[in-house]
Formats: structure tokens, sequence, C-alpha cells
């Protein structure tokens, strides 16, 4: 089983067991498409059936049948959840989950290695890749197309080019 972290239950909401969830997707209408997520218990994986989704404020209202009122909620709150990958669709030419990025190597387009992707997060107005340096603290490089030239999921790595200043952030 292929899981992927797709979102976080954050809050409950009413008192009929609904929970409030922040979509971790870019896209989080992809939840209409899944029939169900999973959250981990100890070392175990709970299934959660998908009942009922509503939009509010940039967040979603998910019902699961498995959770009857708001006592049994707060029993989720803070859990990550997590779905099966071949359930998330195709995405589009050039997007990548952040998954598959975190540990590849980055190098420069005379090949010389910078280092690994330790994390992705989003600023706003793009992505930002956090770089694990050998003895160095890590490099925060903006993805963008002047940057980032090339991702190969398949041979681990990511081209780039080093614009002037670059290095000093």
């Amino acid at each position: 089983m292929d899981l992927l972290e797709v979102g976080k239950i954050v809050n409950t909401h009413g008192l009929r067991g609904e929970v409030k969830v922040v979509s971790w997707t870019d896209y989080p209408e992809v939840f209409e498409d899944i029939k169900y997520v999973y959250i981990k218990n100890k070392n175990d994986y709970e299934r959660l059936d998908i009942a009922g989704i509503k939009y509010q404020k940039g967040n979603l209202i998910v019902r699961f049948p498995q959770i009857k009122d708001i006592n049994e909620a707060e029993k989720y709150k803070n859990h990550v959840i997590y779905a099966e990958r071949d359930m998330l669709g195709e995405l589009p030419d050039g997007a990548h989950y952040i998954a598959d990025l975190i540990g590849l190597d980055v190098i420069e387009e005379n090949g010389e290695k910078i280092g690994v992707i330790a994390d992705v997060f989003n600023t706003g107005s793009n992505d930002i890749y956090d770089i694990k340096r050998e003895g160095r603290k890590n490099l925060l490089l903006p993805v963008i197309d002047e940057v980032v030239l090339d991702i190969n999921i398949e041979e681990k790595k990511i081209i780039v080019h080093m614009m002037e200043g670059l290095e000093d952030l």
C-alpha cells in the first residue's frame, strides 16, 4: 500500500462527528474522488470511509460514518490523513508529490552536487526546496524555471542553475 499524506484533522465540527480537515493537496477537490482514507494509530492504519464533504473557509468538513459523535471525533484531532497514491489520479505535467522529491540529489548544471532535498514548502508565490548540505547550513532554493532546470524522479536527481546570490541564502 503506497500512502501519501493528504491532510490533517484539526478540529471537530458540530455534534454529529464531522471533523475539520486541512488539505495538504494543491487541489482539495481531490477529496471528492477519494472513497476512503487512513489515519495512523500507533503502528497500524485505520481506514475511514468518506461519506460527505463540505467546504468552509479554505478547509474541508468531512463526515466519516465510523465517527458517530463529537466525543469520538475528539479522539481524531491532530491525526494526519493518508490516501492511496493510485486514488489521487494523474498529476498535471510538471507537478510532483513532495514525498517523491524528498531525498533527491540536487546537482548544479556543471555536475557538482549541492545536497539533498530535506523538505518542500510553499511561500504563496512559489515552492521552496530546503536542501541539506554536508557540513553547512541548509540552502533554501526557490522553485522557479530559472533555477530548477530538470526534475528526474527515476534517476533521483534535480538539476539546478545557481543564479548569482543564491549560494548566500
